[in-house]
């Protein structure tokens, strides 16, 4: 069953693109798109060829340079938004665009040394069949690097949805669409066979005039809602009632509302001989149930050791017994 119509997510952003202010709600993107290149950066390797999945207007791809990448693939599934994206800073890098369907990734097996992707993903129907080819077309070795939306993503503008409907007609429809949680990603992750799995989860706060800028910033960023059940008009009243909701219960002081963006970003390597591998169970030293008094089992260890070695090392001569000899 697929969750999300691929084809209105698809005019939702090509209509982004026709908007002549189109960069001005690019902030979320551009700065998540930022923090996902530092990420690559932070891993001391050079990669031969890259593969930027939804690279959008370019958030990831515009900040990096022949460091970090040799050759570089920028794919979308809108071609009005691949058309404006912005291409690697540095020129020096080979880099051609794509216009791709993340749901059905063209490339061969072991085409990549390095995937990236920043805030594209959770609009896919079949995430753990994403994963499964995003995994086949890396190479041994290779790594994805990942960021999506998570589950407590506008929360704040969920619920007064929901209060705002429930109120003024009795009932509710979805009108934010579902993101994954956290605790889920490490296995999808696994079922598609990534190993050294880093997971990690932040948020981003933004402040907004009243909840109407915020869902102008949304349709600005190609971020409405596109599954399948969603609601296509929402009354008048109830957009009132729900607007006076958010100010109620997640207003600030200076009368601004805030916004939450949950960012979860995800590492999974392509298993390779040459990765390190855990150890054999039963091999530990220290047991788990020890770990509420580490200090003292550590401080026991190393007078051991330093005991042990004391007895192995040979003494030297005393200089008084030589003369008498």
């Amino acid at each position: 069953m697929n969750v999300f119509d691929r084809l209105a997510k698809k005019l939702q952003r090509d209509r982004t693109a026709l908007n002549e202010d189109y960069h001005k709600y690019n902030y979320i993107k551009d700065e998540v798109g930022n923090r996902l290149a530092d990420r690559v950066y932070d891993i001391n390797r050079k990669f031969k060829k890259g593969l930027d999945l939804g690279c959008g207007y370019g958030h990831v791809s515009r900040h990096l340079t022949k460091d970090a990448v040799d050759e570089l693939v920028m794919c979308d599934h809108s071609a009005l938004v691949l058309e404006k994206a912005f291409t690697p800073e540095d020129t020096t890098i080979n880099c051609q665009k794509m216009v791709v369907d993340e749901e059905s990734l063209p490339f061969e097996p072991e085409s990549f040394n390095l995937v990236t992707s920043s805030l594209s993903l959770h609009w896919v129907n079949q995430l753990p069949h994403t994963f499964s080819q995003i995994m086949k077309c890396l190479r041994p070795d290779g790594v994805f690097i990942g960021a999506i939306f998570g589950g407590d993503t506008l929360y704040e503008l969920r619920g007064s949805l929901q209060l705002g409907e429930t109120e003024r007609e009795g009932g509710f429809a979805a009108h934010i669409s579902p993101f994954a949680a956290i605790r889920d990603i490490g296995g999808l992750l696994n079922s598609a066979g990534f190993t050294m799995l880093t997971i990690d989860t932040e948020e981003i706060r933004v402040g907004y005039p009243s909840m109407f800028e915020l869902m102008d910033d949304l349709k600005g960023m190609g971020e409405n809602n596109a599954s399948w059940i969603r609601k296509l008009h929402l009354h008048r009243d109830t957009m009132f009632a729900a607007s006076a909701i958010y100010k109620e219960l997640y207003g600030n002081e200076d009368g601004s509302v805030p916004a939450t963006f949950q960012i979860i970003y995800l590492i999974g390597w392509k298993p390779d001989a040459s990765q390190p591998k855990p150890l054999e169970r039963g091999t530990g030293q220290i047991s788990i149930k020890d770990l509420y008094r580490l200090d003292e089992v550590v401080k026991n260890a190393t007078e051991d050791m330093v005991k042990k070695t004391a007895k192995e090392m040979p003494y030297p001569p005393d200089d008084g017994d030589d003369k008498k000899r």
